[in-house]
């Protein structure tokens, strides 16, 4: 059993990608990130830096005690060593699904999500600070569509290929709209995301998440909740 400490962002929905593709049993515990359950106790015992997702294997392949993990690229390379899926065991292979999972760690997942918050959650309209981040992702979009030509995912030609390299790069994709890129500019792209959106384990994690976030989106409680954290508060400035 997998306790996945969870909210439905494109970080979260990495790990129910990996759940359902894997076929694993785990328990949703939901951890509102607007409310401020990302800084209870409890949790920050096991994911320190009060961000999820976070998982709990209870049941880990040494047999000994539960194991924690936190850090979404952490748990996906986890995970994937785990169960022995969606991660080659060569070397060549290996590296290359690495290679792009920190590719989506340090670039992708950072620069839209700085799309996301000066365009649609800053308080102020920064027009540098908009195009800035609309032009990065633009790029690695460019990135992304180059590398998918002739391929059917991100590490390989291979139908078989898709890997924890793709779990973690779909859910960044999903926002374009709100990234302000049309996918009809990045075709390799497009197509490798129409794929992955009809995948069954897909609709199914997506699924998963669905009623937990409010629908009219963050009020601005919330807000002060999520970008007012310091180092000397550990929570809101």
């Amino acid at each position: 059993m997998i306790d996945l400490y969870y909210w439905p962002t494109p970080n979260g929905h990495k790990i129910t990608l990996f759940l359902e593709e894997a076929g694993l049993e785990y328990k949703i515990h939901p951890v509102n990130i607007g409310a401020g359950d990302q800084f209870k106790p409890e949790f920050l015992a096991f994911s320190p830096n009060n961000r999820m997702p976070a998982i709990i294997d209870q049941n880990p392949a040494d047999g000994g005690d539960p194991i924690t993990v936190f850090e979404s690229g952490a748990i996906l390379q986890y995970l994937a060593e785990k169960t022995g899926k969606f991660l080659p065991t060569d070397v060549r292979g290996k590296k290359t699904v690495m290679e792009w999972l920190f590719w989506q760690m340090g670039g992708l997942g950072p620069m839209a999500g700085q799309n996301h918050h000066f365009s649609g959650y800053a308080p102020e309209k920064i027009p540098y600070a908009i195009t800035r981040y609309v032009n990065e992702t633009n790029r690695l979009y460019g990135v992304l569509n180059k590398r998918l030509e002739g391929r059917t995912f991100i590490a390989g030609i291979a139908g078989d290929d898709y890997s924890i390299a793709d779990m973690a790069c779909y859910p960044w994709i999903v926002s374009h709209e709100k990234q302000q890129q049309d996918l009809n500019d990045f075709p390799n792209l497009k197509r490798w995301f129409e794929n992955i959106k009809a995948r069954p384990a897909t609709i199914a994690a997506y699924k998963a998440g669905e009623g937990l976030r409010k629908e009219d989106g963050l009020s601005e409680e919330d807000k002060k909740v999520l970008f007012g954290q310091t180092a000397k508060t550990g929570k809101n400035a």
